[in-house]
């Protein structure tokens, strides 16, 4: 009894090591009344009625003990009951989170996948504006060339009509 109310909440420990001291003296009191009584000659209708009295009084205290156990045993039994189910919500809660972390993790590599992806896209864009650039100027370029060989081919042919209509 003592461990158990040495294990209970301090409000209701309190009172209880309280009753437990008082039992535990009790019951030494009687312990000396009862060698007092038997190291001594008394008669034996005094004995008799000192033993009935003491059977009266460590019944009484057995049932009271009883019923205090019997509620401490129950007040137990819903404290383990309520551990059980804290415990089953962390565990579900922790199954939980270990698939949210799973779900967050598969994004995170979907999230690279693409990032990488935008990466080289964004290679190839500048890799074809460079190109086109190029191709660009180039065509500037030809227009130029082929411009100025159809100017210096009408220059060419004036020239030659020029001087064929002159003589």
């Amino acid at each position: 009894m003592d461990l158990e109310a040495r294990s209970l909440q301090p409000n209701v420990k309190a009172v209880l090591l309280a009753k437990l001291r008082e039992y535990k003296s009790d019951l030494n009191n009687l312990k000396s009344e009862v060698k007092r009584i038997a190291s001594g000659n008394l008669n034996p209708a005094a004995r008799d009625e000192l033993l009935e009295s003491g059977m009266a009084d460590a019944l009484t205290a057995s049932a009271d003990q009883r019923s205090r156990l019997m509620t401490t045993t129950g007040r137990l039994n819903q404290s383990s009951d309520r551990i059980k189910d804290s415990r089953r919500t962390m565990l579900e809660t922790e199954e939980l989170g270990v698939s949210i972390l799973q779900d967050l993790h598969s994004q995170r590599q979907s999230l690279l996948h693409a990032n990488n992806t935008l990466h080289g896209v964004d290679d190839n864009i500048g890799k074809s504006k460079r190109i086109l650039t190029n191709m660009s100027r180039r065509m500037s370029r030809n227009k130029w060339i082929v411009g100025i060989i159809i100017s210096l081919l009408i220059i060419a042919i004036i020239v030659i009509l020029y001087f064929k209509l002159a003589k």
